[in-house]
């Protein structure tokens, strides 16, 4: 019995033994997971890309076609680059821009444009604009005068006239021709002239006022005699001449009757 008892002990000594040891081993790391690796999307295709809500861009237009330096300048300067912009972002019936090259502002005068005030040259460059589109077919069926951004009137007037081959284009100071065609589509004609669409508006105002005509000659008048103007003294010469004549006359008569009574 004693025997069995320190069998027992023994082998529960050898089992905290056991405890202790195994207690004293680092625990092994848990096993990760596996990465996961998140693939990037698919690059978009054309055909799935947003397209943007593009608006034509007047000045981008003629700084491609070239020639147009001085037009542009005007545009900008004037604001009227963003009024295009605008139009043609909310107008349903577009717009007709007849656009002068740059040779056709050297024809003008040396200084024309810096003598306008800001606002004639804003009427200027509206004058250009027809606020619809107006193919090279729809020439031929407009009415005159066409309507502009400047206005209408007598002192604005813009008249076409379409033949099989050209377009004519007159103001009352300009006569021109459409020499090409600088960009079309649905909502905007761009077309190239060769001269400056001058308006009478303002134009005619500051044109330098005609020189006098000089007086026609006058024609040779007969000749009149002079009239002699007598003096005084001459006036009294007369008188006494007189009076002397008038004693002959009363003296003979005297006589007369002196002779009639003696008979």
């Amino acid at each position: 019995m004693k025997q069995q008892l320190i069998s027992s002990f023994s082998i529960f000594l050898l089992f905290l033994h056991c405890a202790s040891t195994f207690a004293q081993i680092p625990a092994a790391a848990p096993a990760q997971a596996p990465a996961v690796v998140v693939a990037p999307p698919p690059a978009a295709t054309p055909t799935q890309a947003a397209a943007p809500h593009g608006i034509t861009n007047v000045t981008k237009i003629l700084e491609k076609a070239g020639h147009f330096t001085i037009f542009i300048r005007l545009l900008r300067s004037t604001q009227e680059e963003s009024h295009l912009f605008s139009a043609l972002n909310d107008s349903s019936t577009g717009l007709t821009i007849f656009a002068p090259t740059d040779s056709a502002f050297s024809e003008l005068k040396s200084g024309t444009l810096n003598t306008l005030r800001d606002g004639d040259k804003s009427e200027l460059v509206k004058f250009h604009v027809v606020p619809t589109f107006l193919s090279t077919s729809q020439f031929q069926t407009v009415s005159n005068p066409l309507g502009t951004w400047a206005g209408t009137g007598s002192r604005l007037p813009l008249n076409v006239t379409s033949y099989p081959n050209s377009v004519n284009i007159t103001t009352g100071l300009t006569n021109t021709s459409l020499s090409g065609t600088v960009y079309t589509d649905n909502q905007l004609a761009i077309y190239k002239i060769e001269k400056v669409l001058l308006p009478k508006d303002i134009f005619t105002s500051n044109a330098p006022a005609p020189a006098p005509v000089a007086p026609a000659p006058e024609k040779p008048s007969k000749a009149v005699p002079a009239v002699t103007v007598e003096s005084p003294a001459a006036s009294v010469d007369i008188s006494s001449a007189l009076i002397f004549t008038n004693n002959i006359l009363v003296g003979s008569f005297g006589l007369l009757a002196s002779a009639m009574f003696s008979l």
